[in-house]
């Protein structure tokens, strides 16, 4: 049956489609609130989330692409990823709303297939890109030395060029299956709409979609978070055995005489005259092996902490995408009792919720990681002037790790820096 193209495309992803913005745009006219109020609210928070979307997207992209430091090849991903956000929230939200509020879909026919496709590629790289950055980190951490041969910039530029080209012919049904249809048995109003050849067809459309881009994707995300976790705990549990053991050979693991400060070598008692030489010798060795026993520790917190960064993009990606997946499934095999319990308020605070996504990322950049907030500060106040304003690498923050042949030193998770 025809259906509408902002209304049935495949929800996933940070991005939205064509189901999203046809749902949303029917559950935000919920009937328990007034026209004025309904428009009201409809139009603040959709200007809220665009703003947000549109510019703290665009703030990222200009920070990776403008600091040098931070183009890595975790980085490279989130690139991609916040790029399709900004596609997201320029093609999708101002052709749910406006026709939303005006009743139809007054821009043609052209525009309905290129909106409805864009709309589609933006969901699949977003979720292409997650996955990606999923298994990088996994075997950046949990097989460090053969990952080194192949994580290059150049083999993330390879791999993000296949997912944009993946998605782009993934969703080419959208661009042949949309189309503008009355919304009324009288015309001239007219909806963008998918018109799918038979009700099987669409059924099999929104199943292989929910495998591609939602069922298959999570599974690999979890199980490679999963890993991840395992294998750092293992870590920490190696760090602590090694200080552990070295305390013992130097003798740091008992109690300290009175006299003695932490702070300047003296970690030993001796009884016997003339050890002066010896202390120092002795003192200065396991300075050096706590100092390299704290340095890997603050390597391995930083990894920690990055990862956890992923883990929180990941989990908002289920958290906002789930549910519009759940409605679309449902109402592609029940289209009617689906429409009777999600048409109100569910499907409104549902679409919100997958809007949300695309201004979460940039958040999530700026306030779990120190250099990207100080490299997002450097590219607010100095847009104009950073050829006159070196930039100089903060004091604060430790070096970054390299590859090693322990089985529990890994390579560094990204050079983003410790949050």
């Amino acid at each position: 049956r025809p259906e509408n193209s902002t209304g049935n495309g495949p929800a996933t992803g940070n991005g939205t489609n064509g189901s999203v913005c046809d749902l949303l745009r029917r559950g935000l006219r919920g009937p328990p609130a007034p026209r004025e109020l309904d428009v009201a609210v409809r139009v603040v928070l959709y200007v809220l989330i665009f703003v947000l979307s549109v510019g703290g997207n665009a703030l990222v992209v200009a920070v990776l692409a403008l600091n040098r430091r931070l183009r890595t090849v975790t980085n490279c991903f989130l690139l991609s990823l916040a790029l399709s956000d900004l596609l997201l929230a320029l093609c999708c939200m101002p052709f749910t709303l406006l026709p939303g509020l005006m009743g139809a879909f007054i821009f043609g026919d052209v525009v309905c297939k290129l909106v409805a496709y864009l709309m589609g590629v933006s969901v699949a790289v977003s979720t292409f890109s997650l996955v990606a950055i999923a298994i990088e980190r996994y075997s950046a951490i949990c097989n460090p030395l053969q990952s080194r041969a192949w994580q290059t910039r150049s083999h993330a530029c390879r791999v993000i060029a296949g997912t944009w080209a993946l998605a782009a012919l993934l969703m080419l049904p959208y661009a042949v299956y949309s189309t503008t249809r009355p919304a009324a048995p009288r015309p001239p109003p007219a909806q963008c709409t998918h018109h799918w050849p038979s009700e099987r067809v669409r059924q099999v459309w929104y199943v292989l979609l929910l495998l591609v881009l939602f069922f298959i994707p999570g599974v690999v995300m979890t199980v490679a978070y999963g890993l991840i976790s395992r294998e750092l705990y293992r870590g920490i549990r190696f760090e602590l055995d090694v200080k552990r053991e070295v305390a013992v050979q130097r003798g740091i693991g008992g109690d300290p005489a009175p006299t003695c400060d932490e702070g300047d070598g003296c970690y030993l008692q001796l009884s016997r005259p003339g050890a002066a030489l010896e202390l120092r010798a002795l003192g200065a060795a396991a300075q050096q092996d706590r100092a390299r026993i704290n340095s890997s520790g603050a390597q391995l917190a930083a990894k920690r902490r990055v990862i956890r960064m992923l883990v929180v993009i990941v989990a908002m990606f289920f958290l906002c995408w789930l549910p519009i997946f759940a409605a679309n499934t449902w109402r592609a095999f029940a289209p009617r009792a689906a429409q009777r319990a999600l048409s109100g308020t569910p499907i409104a605070f549902i679409h919100l919720l997958s809007y949300t996504s695309a201004c979460a990322n940039p958040l999530i950049y700026c306030f779990m990681n120190r250099r990207f907030r100080k490299a997002f500060g450097a590219t607010c106040a100095g847009w104009g002037c950073r050829r006159a304003c070196p930039r100089r690498p903060p004091e604060d923050e430790p070096p970054m790790a390299s590859a090693s042949l322990s089985k529990f030193s890994y390579t560094t998770v990204s050079s983003l820096g410790p949050p």
